[in-house]
């Protein structure tokens, strides 16, 4: 490549960077006017959405989860639907089917109406309620990127991401996902109870005679477009082995697991949690004016990414250790590898 040529391409990177944080910050304004606090949620939830992932949010009622995804959608020009999980749907309802309906001249054909997963921006509320044999239409089109109904296949339009909500307290009539759905999540973000100051802009917002109007901001093909420019970010490789020693640190018998993984872990972390770390890496890189992952923004992903990858058995359950702490004993752990290993 000729120096100009050079010149031209670190030209174009510069330009793409500056856009992909000048999208995020507007996005996030918006999202921020009705959204009170939750700053790393909210983070979180672009961050995804800028890597093509999907997010699982966790929290008990009332505290905003549903808002925020709604928020998210009213922020960008995307095709945005909501389902209301029930454990009596079935996969139909939320891929769609064939309908007979009646032509103009009297006679009948089956045309396909489509279901709300057919859309840029899913909002899966109660997505714990939803039966395993509904859970799986969900998953196909999480992981693949397109609905099978019968003989036919629709590919989903990108950009594609699913952000699904879950009671952590209400189990009656719920159905856990399964290790392998909840490992086609890039995040799981916990949402907490917000701060004695924050109640009164939340209560101002919303139940004030002024409504909170979110302007759209930005559009698919922008999204497409600075997706592109996020997986373009270099990974030097101290953090990429950085990335894979912390996801062989959750897995019992690897040797950069701490005692506690063999003590409390059943089941550690897929490869999949390596490219999450590598994918948010990369995005807060460039949110922070970088074009090359640090090990640093390789460790600030790390709880969002794991959290929901680590399986403890049932001595963890008694001893009321979490996969947060689990997180963490890996974290203090594992340190970033010298370059010159």
């Amino acid at each position: 490549m000729t120096e100009s040529n050079a010149a031209a391409a670190a030209g174009r990177a510069r330009s793409g960077a500056e856009e992909f944080t000048e999208v995020f910050n507007r996005v996030k304004a918006q999202v921020s006017r009705l959204i009170v606090g939750q700053e790393p949620v909210i983070d979180g939830v672009l961050t995804a959405l800028m890597c093509g992932g999907h997010v699982l949010l966790e929290g008990v009622p009332g505290l905003g989860k549903t808002m925020l995804v709604k928020s998210l959608g009213e922020a960008l020009n995307l095709s945005f639907s909501r389902i209301q999980f029930t454990p009596d749907m079935m996969p139909a309802d939320i891929q769609g089917t064939m309908v007979l309906m009646e032509t103009d001249g009297g006679g009948h054909e089956l045309t396909f109406q489509q279901g709300p997963l057919i859309a840029n921006l899913v909002l899966a509320d109660e997505i714990n309620r939803a039966t395993p044999k509904t859970q799986s239409a969900l998953l196909e089109a999480m992981q693949e990127r397109q609905v099978t109904v019968g003989r036919r296949t629709i590919r989903l339009d990108e950009p594609y991401s699913v952000m699904a909500t879950q009671n952590p307290v209400e189990q009656e009539g719920t159905y856990p996902l399964p290790e392998a759905q909840l490992d086609r999540f890039l995040f799981k973000e916990l949402v907490t109870y917000p701060a004695e100051e924050e109640y009164a802009p939340i209560l101002e917002r919303t139940t004030g005679e002024r409504e909170v109007v979110i302007e759209p901001v930005a559009d698919a093909e922008t999204i497409v477009r600075l997706r592109a420019v996020a997986r373009a970010v270099a990974v030097p490789d101290v953090a990429q082995r950085y990335a894979v020693r912390l996801v062989m640190g959750t897995q019992p018998g690897s040797d950069y697991a701490p005692d506690s993984v063999g003590a409390y872990v059943s089941l550690g972390s897929s490869p999949r949690g390596a490219q999450g770390l590598i994918l948010a890496g990369k995005v807060r890189a460039l949110l922070a004016g970088r074009f090359s992952v640090s090990t640093d923004d390789i460790r600030a992903a790390a709880l969002p990414v794991l959290r929901h990858r680590i399986l403890v058995n049932f001595h963890a359950q008694a001893s009321r250790v979490g996969p947060d702490q689990l997180v963490e004993d890996v974290l203090e752990a594992v340190q970033p590898p010298h370059t010159a290993e």
